[in-house]
Parts: structure tokens; sequence; C-alpha cells
């Protein structure tokens, strides 16, 4: 296995851009929503949530390189117009490594 083969901790942080409405935020929400069901739906874990200022979130999730970058992509697709974003490898322990075998 070479190393863009083994999962790692990814994290997606975002944050609505200044000039976006609530429109904006409404039309994104169910194609995230399906995205995430999506990830989900192969059994992979993922967990999201709002940072207290309210315009800040940031999903914590384990994929390969290859599904982290595709995962990203449609991301990408569906928010560009409306929320800045990142993506990070996450050094972190792999606590949904453990997780998900249980």
């Amino acid at each position: 296995m070479n190393q863009q083969d083994e999962a790692k901790p990814w994290a997606l942080v975002s944050n609505i851009k200044d000039d976006a409405n609530q429109l904006d935020l409404e039309r994104i929400i169910p194609q995230v929503s399906k995205l995430v069901d999506e990830w989900q739906s192969q059994g992979k874990i993922m967990w999201s949530g709002a940072f207290d200022n309210e315009v800040s979130s940031m999903a914590v999730f384990e994929a390969t390189e290859y599904e982290a970058r595709e995962f990203f992509k449609k991301y990408e697709i569906i928010c560009s117009d409306v929320l800045n974003y990142h993506l990070y490898q996450w050094d972190a322990m792999p606590i949904l490594s453990v997780l998900s075998r249980n």
C-alpha cells in the first residue's frame, strides 16, 4: 500500500462569504446534505458542525488522499459562490478509524 492509499484524517473548514445571503445558503444546504449522505452511505464517518461565530464550520473525516480530493471537488462545485473553504490533511490521532471499527 502506498502512502496515497492510506486513510488519513482531513478537516474541511468553511465560512460564509461576506456577500452571501440567506437564499444562497438555503440553496446549497440540501446539496451539501446529499453529498454528506452519499459519503456516509458508503460506511464512512464524517463529523461536522458550526462554530459559535455562526459563519464558520468544520467537517472532519477520514479518507485516502484521492477520496478527500474527490469529495472536495464536489463540495467546491456546490459551494464556491457562497462559501470560502479549505481542505487540510490533519495530523491527529486516527480516532475515526478506531470508532468505525466498533
